[in-house]
């Protein structure tokens, strides 16, 4: 049985599931599918061709499944589908895809976003994602699993924030962030390995020991990237590291992007 407040407008063709619970004033597209278990606060809008897993919450003001922020979008059926235990704020905002990309904007599961976080057209977010207050992610961004963003951080189109990464507070992110690392600053840079954070996750001393060797060389010595990378390949200690693999191919895709964003070499439009 759902708990659906008299003031909220559920419109014609909208599927709503069993256990859903619908604050007042709030309003329910016609091509809106909701699976059991969700939990929509007052004065929420759901629209667009929008798809939502189970357990979800969201907070008092969200605007999910609006029109692209994009020049280029003539009204295509364009959809967002979002998964299941996620957290969703007061004022988030999420919008569909666009042809441009694959059509579809994408939440995985167990996210957490704080008020006012923007998710851009086309992103992809993957799982046990946190972002603090007013993160502005543009267009066509990936968010990897586990990755933190701090408050305020801004995210460029197209680029990709890696697993287990930590962005800092009020950010300005304008290329790749490996995973594994700490990024900071305007423009946001690499600056140390994400250690505490991947101590709570569990990883091994030994996984951070070879994570942290690899920073060195990579962003703290002399040597070129391609030396830095073939000095950890012929190492013993690293080469057998999956992280530490995982590093070196995820910098060499960014290094094909033109602006150090791999999502770039992949585009299918012009740059504007």
């Amino acid at each position: 049985m759902n708990n659906i407040h008299s003031t909220a407008i559920i419109e014609k063709g909208a599927q709503i599931a069993d256990n859903v619970v619908i604050g007042a004033y709030s309003i329910i597209g016609p091509n809106v599918k909701i699976d059991p278990d969700n939990r929509i606060g007052h004065h929420c809008n759901i629209t667009g061709h929008t798809t939502i897993g189970k357990n979800n919450n969201f907070s008092p003001f969200c605007s999910i499944g609006t029109p692209p922020q994009d020049t280029g979008y003539k009204d295509e059926p364009t959809r967002l589908i979002i998964g299941d235990n996620n957290t969703f704020k007061e004022f988030i905002t999420i919008n569909t895809g666009t042809l441009k990309d694959n059509g579809e904007t994408i939440v995985g599961n167990n996210n957490y976003l704080m008020a006012y976080c923007h998710i851009g057209h086309d992103g992809i977010l993957g799982d046990n994602i946190i972002m603090a207050n007013a993160v502005q992610l543009g267009g066509h961004v990936t968010i990897e699993n586990y990755a933190s963003l701090g408050g305020l951080a801004g995210v460029h189109h197209l680029v990709t924030i890696g697993e287990h990464s930590f962005v800092g507070g009020i950010a300005k992110i304008i290329q790749d962030v490996p995973p594994y690392m700490i990024a900071e600053g305007n423009p946001g840079k690499v600056r140390a390995v994400n250690t505490i954070g991947l101590q709570r996750r569990g990883f091994p001393d030994e996984t951070i020991t070879r994570l942290e060797e690899s920073y060195k060389l990579i962003w703290r010595s002399k040597l070129t990237s391609a030396q830095a990378f073939q000095q950890l390949l012929s190492s013993p200690k690293t080469n057998t590291c999956k992280e530490v693999l995982h590093l070196i191919q995820f910098l060499q895709n960014s290094y094909k992007g033109k602006f150090g964003r791999y999502k770039e070499s992949l585009r299918k439009v012009p740059a504007r």
